[in-house]
């Protein structure tokens, strides 16, 4: 039996973490809308994961998805692609000590930025394509 109510609360919160990354990436504050991206799809994996009843703790977007192959089968190769590339901004882009030098903030460039954004929307999109699909049985 699904759970659209736990689907819901988290995909929710994945489209509003997109725009507050789109906020970010408009103010320059490019890698914090690279973290914020790998949050939106990190949300919208365990969107799916909850509302199937089930819940995974973590933040490996690989790692999720490997729990969701053992509920839906196969992950279309361009999602998994995102994943492994979003879930590179999980640490650098938040915390200084991770670089040799500066700080994360002068580390991320505007196109990295649009990139982990389109990537985030695009998992966000598969995510509600599967939801539903799951819905109709």
């Amino acid at each position: 039996m699904l759970d659209e109510g736990e689907f819901r609360r988290w995909f929710e919160s994945a489209l509003r973490t997109l725009e507050s990354a789109r906020v970010d990436h408009a103010h320059g504050f490019y890698s914090w809308a690279c973290f914020k991206a790998h949050q939106v799809a990190e949300k919208a994996v365990k969107a799916i994961l909850w509302g199937v009843g089930k819940p995974r703790a973590g933040h490996s977007l690989p790692a999720l998805l490997s729990e969701l192959r053992v509920i839906i089968g196969e992950v279309p190769e361009d999602i998994v692609e995102f994943c492994m590339r979003l879930n590179k901004y999980y640490v650098p882009t938040r915390y200084p000590d991770v670089w040799s030098e500066g700080i994360p903030e002068e580390q991320y460039t505007e196109k990295e930025s649009l990139e982990a954004i389109s990537m985030a929307e695009n998992v966000l999109n598969w995510v509600r394509e599967l939801w539903e699909s799951l819905k109709r049985g």
